[in-house]
């Protein structure tokens, strides 16, 4: 009774926290040479110690999952890759202009979408030898890409293979065939462990699942198979997330309503059923929405209090710039972000111009730099500290009295310099954050921009 009280209590749309200031709070754009100065000082920065992270966005897909609220195009027409790797290669060109006489290290390689495996093994060989010509690789480096298990081949994943990428995360939402079906993404268990296997096989050492609940016409019994079947399969890594509806943004969730969806208490109890599933199996809790054995580079992360968190979603590794290459990509210098035009047509046509493809983004203040971290430590640590003189700032001398009915609802342990996540407020960590989120606190969104808490 008290955790449906608390759910209802704390169900409010907030954001998801990849980034602090959240995109809708973006107020200072920086201009071409704004932002190529912020990526000279951070690549000077980070190249040497950490090295250089990318996040390389392959927008297209053959069928559209109604589900889905990413940036993508729906084509079956596989012409349209050849001109698209190209403008990737052609932007990576620009920032290697950037980056001057020294050589990029890269730590991080993450290839998402749309379906990166839309393309052929042959572009996506191409698209990362051409990255690397330019670039090498540090040695812990983490190459990685999402794929369907429908249209993932033999050939991808060895191809991928050949030219580093060693970890894979397999997009499965859910088994259930009326869910599924729901969300246009019907795919078979059987496929789902042909390309698990494989990719053992051939030498992946870390396979991620993407679960989702809080679909269309899930059922607590359609997700325990779910699971189960996911769990006998043994990924490294599982992504449990909750079903964002946005229909106002993402226009193909119009296919079904709210009244198709679980309620707010039935979405909670598929996600403490799930995690209570993913815990007997030996999975450990990682962050918000995420599992990993105990021997997975997340987990050793979390453990060591070394976890970072992106726009890519939760690291084991951090470096100070990010590149986000093709439409829509962003952007972190941690200094500033910057976001891609997302239209391809668009970011093709500016590529060609010789331009940089952004077209908004965010110079952080020093508050913004300082809520930053501290909100990055509560999604990543589930605790943030902070010395006397900040705790004199007015965001955290107002603190207690923000965090209050939290306190009382033991979800937070707060003292003078220090605010702690029990582990009955981690599932309303997002609602923490926002206590913190000094812009959301001055203006409050006037309309529909984030999804719900629960």
């Amino acid at each position: 009774m008290e955790n449906k009280t608390l759910v209802r209590k704390y169900n409010v749309p907030g954001p998801r926290y990849t980034s602090y200031p959240t995109v809708p709070y973006w107020d200072k754009d920086p201009t071409i040479e704004e932002w190529s100065q912020h990526v000279a000082d951070a690549f000077s920065a980070s190249n040497a110690k950490d090295g250089i992270s990318l996040y390389i966005h392959l927008p297209y897909c053959e069928k559209l999952c109604t589900f889905c609220g990413c940036n993508k195009r729906i084509t079956i027409n596989h012409s349209v890759e050849d001109s698209y790797i190209d403008a990737l290669l052609k932007e990576w060109q620009m920032y290697i202009s950037i980056f001057g006489e020294e050589r990029p290290r890269i730590k991080e390689i993450h290839l998402g979408g749309g379906t990166p495996t839309f393309f052929s093994p042959e572009n996506l060989q191409k698209l990362t030898n051409g990255i690397f010509e330019f670039a090498d690789k540090c040695e812990d480096a983490e190459l990685g890409f999402e794929a369907n298990p429908v249209n993932t081949t033999d050939a991808h994943l060895e191809a991928l293979y050949e030219v580093g990428y060693t970890r894979l995360s397999l997009g499965i939402q859910d088994f259930d065939p009326t869910v599924q079906k729901a969300i246009n993404r019907v795919q078979s268990y059987e496929q789902v462990e042909h390309v698990t296997n494989k990719a053992r096989e051939i030498g992946y050492t870390s396979v991620n699942f993407d679960l989702v609940f809080g679909l269309p016409f899930q059922k607590l019994e359609c997700v325990k198979d779910t699971i189960a079947k996911s769990n006998a399969l043994r990924p490294d890594r599982i992504a449990y997330y909750s079903y964002a509806h946005v229909p106002w943004t993402a226009p193909g969730q119009r296919g079904f309503s709210e009244e198709d969806l679980p309620s707010n208490e039935e979405k909670r109890a598929l996600y403490e059923v799930g995690k209570e599933m993913f815990e007997e199996a030996g999975y450990v809790e990682i962050g918000m929405d995420h599992f990993a054995l105990p021997t997975d580079a997340l987990a050793i992360a979390a453990d060591k209090k070394a976890l970072h968190r992106n726009f890519m979603g939760y690291a084991p590794t951090y470096t100070q710039l990010m590149v986000g290459l093709g439409c829509s990509s962003i952007s972190d210098s941690w200094t500033s972000f910057a976001q891609n035009i997302k239209k391809v047509e668009d970011y093709k046509a500016t590529i060609e111009e010789g331009k940089l493809p952004i077209y908004r983004g965010h110079i952080l203040s020093e508050e913004d730099l300082l809520v930053r971290k501290h909100i990055l430590n509560v999604m990543c640590h589930f605790e943030t500290t902070w010395d006397e003189e900040t705790g004199q700032l007015p965001l955290f001398k107002t603190l207690s009295e923000k965090l209050e009915e939290m306190i009382n609802d033991q979800l937070v342990v707060l003292s003078d310099n220090k605010l702690e996540v029990t582990e009955k407020g981690r599932p309303f960590v997002r609602n923490i954050c926002m206590t913190l989120d000094a812009r959301m606190l001055v203006a409050k969104p006037q309309s529909r921009i984030f999804s719900s808490t629960i």
